[in-house]
């Protein structure tokens, strides 16, 4: 599928697939494309050209039997700030047609299992940040979704908060449900996504399990030297190591069983030296460049 504005072309022959019961993530610097692909995805934004299946059907002709299925949790927070707590789900449950006495049954469940339940009558405006996100995924759940989509679902949450919404969408992966999202946070990626996929201008880079991104791309550990010296520098080249020379650090990356760990930092590393492991940031950063986009 690809998606065009004018002459810009936001997604490129974009082709992937979701298993049912998996978590998806697209990764990608801003502008990639990843935002503009959900979209497509759950009906909002036409495909230009291409073919999209949403549980088999196409989106061209069959968007409300798909739209029906499927859960929202877009970026921004657009809960009605006129609404109580409760009423934000009710009200949003009536484009689904469900019955007023099942509305509200499900809408004090999913209060409860977002652990606001305490807030029904509250206005939304007196919520904390972390509070309304709950509520925003909570109203996506309301019409029992099989595929969840969610866009930048913890941007700006403190670590608590953060940390109590992964272990809803780790609840709700286990009883079945398909999760599609996108996020610029590494460690969110690696903790809920079965597979990633990251993109870059509208492509697909690479594919796979995190742990197998890691491996493959980076290896499994990192030394990061800051004002290395002309040693260095040749004992990288000399060994054929992995490395990137960013201003004043190389940073040098390793497999296991090359003890880079050992060699280098008994003969290089002082106080400027950093040793850990691999992690999928150094993936994204590798692969897409550490330049700031507009």
């Amino acid at each position: 599928m690809a998606k065009r504005f004018g002459s810009l072309t936001a997604v490129d022959d974009l082709s992937f697939q979701l298993a049912p019961g998996e978590c998806l993530g697209l990764l990608g610097p801003n502008g990639a494309g990843k935002t503009s692909t959900v979209r497509m995805v759950y009906g909002f934004s036409p495909i230009t050209s291409g073919r999209l299946e949403v549980f088999g059907l196409d989106i061209n002709t069959a968007w409300r039997r798909i739209r029906a299925k499927i859960g929202v949790c877009q970026q921004d927070n657009n809960l009605d700030p006129d609404l109580t707590v409760l009423q934000n789900l009710e009200v949003f449950a009536r484009y689904f047609n469900i019955p007023r006495k099942e509305t509200r049954d499900r809408a004090l469940q999913l209060l409860k299992f977002m652990s606001l339940e305490n807030r029904k009558d509250d206005k939304v405006t007196n919520l904390s940040g972390g509070m309304m996100r709950r509520l925003v995924l909570a109203r996506a759940l309301i019409n029992s979704p099989e595929l969840l989509i969610l866009d930048e679902p913890t941007t700006g949450l403190d670590p608590q908060a953060r940390h109590q919404l992964w272990e809803r969408l780790e609840l709700l992966q286990a009883n079945g449900i398909s999760i599609l999202i996108t996020t610029h946070y590494m460690d969110e990626a690696a903790r809920l996504c079965d597979r990633l996929i990251i993109m870059d201008q509208g492509k697909i880079l690479v594919e796979g399990k995190p742990a197998d991104l890691i491996h493959t791309h980076v290896g499994d550990h990192v030394v990061e030297i800051v004002d290395p010296g002309e040693e260095v520098k040749e004992f990288v080249h000399a060994h054929g190591l992995l490395s990137e020379l960013i201003d004043r650090r190389i940073i040098i990356y390793g497999a296991e069983g090359d003890k880079l760990f050992e060699v280098i930092g008994d003969r290089f590393c002082g106080e400027s030296c950093l040793k850990r492991l691999a992690t999928l940031e150094d993936v994204f950063l590798r692969l897409t460049g550490r330049g700031l986009r507009e």
